[in-house]
């Protein structure tokens, strides 16, 4: 299933992705650092919700409280109760 999600206080404004069970595939960031976001959405292809929290969650950019990475890591939560609880 694709999933969007809006981001919040950061460069890119939109994270999409697909998510199979706990699974996340297909990662593109909607603004941002063109080629860091590249090379962070091949580093995570086919990785699961609980690896990317455990990377990922908590990172800042500079002095805001998020990041484009904390912001994926929150989106894939997200994604993934949603589809449980459906």
């Amino acid at each position: 299933m694709r999933y969007e999600y809006k981001t919040k206080d950061t460069c890119a404004q939109v994270i999409s992705f697909d998510i199979d069970g706990n699974v996340i595939t297909n990662i593109e960031f909607y603004g941002g650092c063109n080629g860091n976001l590249k090379a962070i959405s091949k580093l995570l292809e086919g990785a699961t919700v609980e690896e990317i929290e455990g990377k990922l969650l908590g990172n800042t950019c500079g002095r805001r409280p998020t990041s484009c990475t904390d912001q994926l890591a929150k989106a894939v939560r997200k994604a993934y109760d949603e589809t449980k609880n459906n």
